[in-house]
């Protein structure tokens, strides 16, 4: 079930078991509410009853905000460009009377500002409403309109900054601007028919144009229901063919937009955990194995550092340099509890005085270890191309933070997530066997020779120390500005701004998974093949109700269907039900229909495939002629015993980087989206990778039984039968052989039912 706040407010809609029930009559007093079915049914039950109800949820036509009704939640880039300036202006008013500042920050005021009836040290909230609405009040009609701030009182601004607060950004947009997408109310039914009919028509003939195709609606109408039947203008029926089968057949191109940053500003004064998370990533210093093939390999160590505290709140190793997936799942980890692993001792338990290690874990269902975690609201990054991109823009939105690369050539603005890189070097990486040193300069002989650690024991002994030894590590220099010469740590820091400010505790639904993966607007799904993401084809039963519908979003994608690819596995992509806003995996068309498992793939071998297959002037009618091409690429070509000393080592750390991939996503994955236990496999476990002799044979199994399929399907399940013995047809056809003979008293055509005798060479005598 998906978390999120119920509105139990008089009006507002609950769904119990699939039932829907409207609230009646609150109680807040009681602990209770009153409702109430469409057929006059009412009950009455409480709050903790609704909230720990496994099957409750708020109606999506009442307590979804205007624009998600019914539909896939909207977002940002659902906006035209000029939509998204208003909303920007929008914003930008609103914080003027919050902050008294356009930007938010007293740090970064514009010329003039605080304006006197916007200061807040001098006037009240409602106050600086007041005021901004008179402000807009004066501006020019059609300036205000044109601007989108017309007939702006204090009613609207209070409106815009609820929504806000809920929904960030895109709350401050008007639900005109995402309006549900109206259909065509001239395509009757008759026309639907004639329009389907003349579909199916011109799949067997040669291709015509549209007008012809116009033509032969009109003649089906007339022919079939008469002339009082009204047909729509060609241009309508253009664009209902376009909707519905596409332009000429072929497949739809995916709207890319321009990533934009936000602009890059001066030093911010950081008083409270997660306001400044600096972000980076590095190579190593240590020289580990990987668990495929045991070579020695080079990670790269992505870090997470809360400014404030100096807390290391989430670290990630890949083998390659990681991607715009694994920046959004560090930031996910960043907002998520640590749980507890099974050596830990109960020194590295949740420690932090003012919220109990007992309520925590009753939110998050573990127990957690000691180590904050806080939604970011800024996040501080270098140039790299991983956090300059449009999926990165996605993800600040999802998680309501916001990326600021640093300046250039302003060193100060990342120097404190670079100076704990020089800390933990100097403090563990240089203790481990294989360190490399910090240049080529200082490396040892043979390093490699050295790593004995794999990746991940390297990584369980860095969560380990950065629990058990940094948070509790004396600061030094490094000690807060109210308390230079005091004994502080991470911990303690943490520990004293909860005195100070307090502690929101805000855990993230197991959903955000989903709206932090890659999105991509399909604008049909196809009846029988699904839906098609990056080449690839995708179905599953979740969309049976939405086939060959158009979906109801408006906006920049209106009528699109969004679905979301998990780029490290891109066996399933997930699609998120209107009707119920759930979650749920489809799975690649090409899978095996036996239920033989199949290694894992990620972007890199879909495109090689696809490559391949392209280059060799194939064209597969469905993705399942794919899976013996893809099944060959994993490794089902050589002897399984020769493939470690035939491959090079950049194809050994390919493999190893791909089923590493794999089970970062599994362990990612939320835990109701995971397979059942006794069907994981060793892949996909967390923690473990599985090793390439038993991955490979498990490709050569799975490739096996795919041809066995193509040929059960052909030349059905025939057997054939066991060979005669031997002689059998010198027996038959002998010319020696001489003619059973008949019986004495038998009647004349009577035969033996005996066997006919062989011939017997007489005894001497005879």
């Amino acid at each position: 079930m998906a978390v999120g706040l119920l509105d139990v407010s008089p009006g507002a809609a609950v769904v119990l078991d699939g039932v829907r029930w409207t609230v009646e009559r609150q109680e807040p007093h009681l602990g209770r509410v009153q409702l109430v079915t469409a057929d006059g049914v009412r009950e009455q039950v409480s709050f903790r009853f609704l909230v720990n109800h496994p099957g409750c949820r708020a109606a999506t036509d009442t307590g979804a905000w205007g624009a998600n009704r019914g539909r896939q939640e909207v977002s940002l880039r659902d906006l035209p460009d000029d939509k998204q300036r208003l909303v920007r202006l929008r914003f930008s008013h609103l914080m003027e009377v919050n902050t008294g500042f356009r930007s938010g920050d007293r740090l970064r005021p514009r010329p003039g500002e605080p304006k006197p009836e916007y200061d807040p040290d001098r006037t009240t909230l409602t106050q600086r409403r007041q005021a901004k609405a008179n402000e807009l009040a004066a501006l020019d009609w059609e300036e205000a309109q044109a601007l989108g701030l017309a007939r702006v009182g204090v009613r609207t601004l209070e409106r815009w900054e609820r929504k806000r607060k809920r929904f960030g950004l895109i709350g401050c947009a008007d639900d005109r601007w995402l309006r549900e997408s109206g259909g065509h109310p001239s395509i009757t039914e008759e026309v639907r028919e004639a329009i389907f009919a003349v579909r199916e028509e011109t799949r067997q003939r040669s291709r015509v144009s549209a007008r012809t195709r116009a033509v032969m609606i009109h003649r089906y109408v007339r022919e079939t229901f008469g002339d009082e039947v009204a047909v729509p203008s060609y241009e309508t029926l253009l664009r209902v063919w376009k909707e519905w089968f596409g332009p000429g057949g072929g497949r739809q191109r995916y709207v890319r937009s321009a990533a934009r940053l936000p602009e890059k500003h001066g030093h911010v004064l950081v008083t409270r955990p997660g306001q400044v998370v600096a972000l980076d990533s590095t190579v190593l210093p240590v020289m580990v194995r990987e668990h495929v093939f045991g070579d020695p390999v080079r990670v790269h160590l992505t870090l997470a550092l809360d400014v404030f505290t100096r807390s290391l709140c989430a670290f990630r190793l890949t083998l390659v340099s990681d991607t715009s997936v694994d920046v959004a799942m560090v930031l996910r980890d960043v907002m998520l509890p640590l749980p507890m692993r099974a050596d830990w001792d109960e020194e590295m338990t949740w420690p932090y005085p003012g919220l109990p290690a007992a309520v925590v874990a009753e939110f998050t269902g573990y127990e957690v270890a000691g180590l904050p975690f806080f939604t970011p609201e800024t996040v501080t990054t270098d140039h790299g191309s991983v956090y300059r991109n449009h999926h990165l823009v996605e993800v600040q939105e999802a998680l309501g933070c916001r990326i600021l690369p640093a300046r250039v050539l302003r060193p100060t603005d990342k120097h404190t997530v670079e100076r704990v890189f020089g800390s933990v070097r100097s403090l563990l990486f240089e203790h481990i066997a294989g360190y490399t040193g910090i240049d080529v300069a200082d490396r040892g002989a043979a390093p490699e020779d050295d790593a004995a650690l794999t990746v991940a024991q390297m990584e369980h002994l860095i969560a380990t120390w950065v629990v058990k030894v940094w948070q509790n590590r004396r600061l030094g220099e490094y000690a807060p500005t109210w308390d230079p010469g005091g004994d502080h740590s991470p911990n303690s820091l943490f520990a004293a701004s909860f005195a100070q400010s307090g502690f929101p505790m805000d855990i993230p639904s197991p959903d955000l998974y989903y709206r932090l993966l890659p999105e991509h607007q399909v604008k049909r799904i196809d009846p029988r093949r699904g839906v098609k993401v990056k080449g690839l084809w995708y179905d599953g039963p979740a969309l049976d109700a939405y086939k060959g519908l158009a979906s109801s979003r408006g906006g920049r994608h209106k009528g699109q269907w969004v679905i979301h690819r998990e780029p490290r596995d891109r066996r399933t992509v997930y699609f998120q039900d209107p009707a119920t806003h759930e979650w749920h995996p489809l799975a690649w068309t090409g899978l095996p229909p036996d239920g033989t498992d199949l290694p894992a793939f990620g972007d890199l071998r879909v495109e090689e495939l696809l490559t391949r297959v392209r280059q060799a002037g194939l064209k597969p009618q469905t993705d399942a002629e794919l899976l013996p091409a893809l099944l060959k690429m994993i490794g089902a070509v050589d002897p399984v015993a020769e493939w470690p000393t035939r491959m090079t080592k950049a194809r050994r750390i390919r493999h190893a980087r791909e089923a590493a991939q794999a089970a970062a996503a599994a362990a990612d994955r939320p835990p109701e989206a995971r397979p059942a236990p006794d069907r994981l496999r060793p892949a996909t476990v967390v923690g473990k990778v599985e090793p390439w002799p038993e991955q490979a044979r498990r490709a050569t199994r799975a490739l096996d039984a795919e041809r066995r399929r193509r040929r059960e399907e052909r030349v059905g399940d025939t057997r054939p039968g066991l060979p005669p013995r031997l002689g059998a047809t010198y027996r038959a056809h002998s010319l020696f052989l001489l003619p059973a003979e008949d019986d004495s008293d038998g009647e004349e055509g009577s035969t033996d039912p005996r066997p006919p005798q062989s011939y017997q060479r007489p005894e001497q005598g005879e």
